[in-house]
């Protein structure tokens, strides 16, 4: 029997109440505790991957159906958010406001993270042999790029013949068929103190120096290909009474494309100072390739497409600037995004899902799951 809306909405604030901001491991491994224990109760296998560097466990959930030693369907879902522990009492406490469910990390993406495993109870309860076995990873560290977890996923897209992704989805409930890749970069110029007073004449700003830099990295941006370049914190100086020695500025590179990617990153590492006496240090790369829409990925597409019209409602796909952890394994594996239910204003205080996408989103990862062979 398939679960109301209202048990599905239920099961999701069990979730939400559990605070898990990426740095506050000991929240993110009592959520872990709870996923764990509801797999197993409807006959999961559960693999646990301990935390280090100061992130949280990842959970490895492997349905009840199916020879694991063949490649199946894998869901990516991260349980971590940007929301500080707190921000339920004080800020953005659960509450429901006709169709919309308002809480901290609902939408982003607790919401398709409950819906991926709700998905493959429904399908353990009902007794159906799906043609492929389905896997789930639940991250704790997206919000920061994965730094812990990104060989686990590329590890576990070995074992995958699709890839779907539990991510809020867009925009009146469009899935995500494209990622623009990610690029991070800091840039650290170091110039000559000197006095600002008596021997102005002597220093070489390191401010002044990233000031030229800045304005050339922000004329990379190009709407017309998609490429844009963000400097998006700045820091720099001692005291107003001194030629600053050093600055430095953290660089946010969006690109549609891995030829984009490749001449982008070269341009930004190829930087070379405007004033006389200065050096710039430039390190980092791209934390996400692009995620293009193969042929495979758009056959994906169809299929689901073909499902949510028998379900009930119409997909609609579209490209987005934000990066996923879809991004490191979409080169190789058929991919789908933005499965999760439809919500608004992700990552702010006014997160929330609209509570009637939650079902219908999770009878489409059911059937998916179901489906796909």
């Amino acid at each position: 029997m398939l679960p109301s809306t209202d048990a599905l909405l239920d099961g999701l604030l069990d979730w939400v109440r559990i605070e898990t901001h990426t740095p506050d491991t000991a929240g993110l491994n009592s959520i872990m505790d709870l996923v764990q224990s509801q797999a197993e109760g409807f006959g999961a296998t559960c693999q646990r991957f301990p935390g280090r560097d100061g992130k949280g466990d990842h959970l490895l959930v492997l349905s009840p159906w199916g020879d694991h030693a063949h490649k199946g369907v894998l869901l990516l879902s991260h349980l971590d958010t940007v929301h500080p522990r707190g921000t339920i009492e004080h800020d953005l406490p659960i509450r429901i406001e006709e169709d919309r469910c308002f809480g901290p990390g609902i939408c982003d993406m607790k919401g398709g993270a409950f819906n991926g495993l709700a998905a493959m109870r429904a399908i353990a309860e009902s007794g159906v042999t799906p043609p492929l076995p389905a896997r789930i990873l639940f991250t704790s560290d997206e919000e920061v790029g994965s730094p812990t977890s990104r060989a686990l996923i590329e590890d576990q897209g070995k074992y995958a013949k699709y890839a779907l992704v539990t991510e809020p989805a867009r925009n009146g409930g469009h899935v995500v068929t494209a990622r623009k890749g990610v690029g991070r970069f800091t840039l650290k110029v170091e110039g000559r103190p000197s006095h600002a007073g008596a021997r102005h004449w002597q220093g070489r700003s390191a401010v002044t120096e990233l000031a030229h830099q800045i304005i050339a990295l922000e004329a990379m941006t190009d709407y017309d290909r998609e490429i844009t370049v963000n400097v998006g914190e700045i820091t720099g100086g001692t005291g107003t009474n001194v030629v600053p020695q050093f600055a430095q500025a953290e660089i946010d590179l969006r690109v549609p494309t891995a030829e984009a990617a490749d001449e982008m990153v070269a341009r930004i590492t190829g930087l070379t100072p405007k004033t006389p006496d200065t050096k710039l240090i430039i390190t980092g790369g791209m934390n996400r390739p692009p995620f293009e829409q193969s042929d495979a990925s758009k056959a994906l597409f169809d299929h689901a497409s073909t499902l949510a019209a028998e379900i009930g409602f119409e997909l609609v796909g579209e490209k987005t600037g934000g990066g996923s952890d879809g991004n490191f394994i979409a080169d190789r594996i058929p991919t789908l995004d933005g499965l999760g239910p439809d919500g608004d204003d992700v990552h702010t205080l006014n997160e929330h899902i609209f509570v009637s996408s939650l079902k219908p989103r999770m009878l489409l990862l059911k059937r998916l799951m179901e489906t796909l062979s």
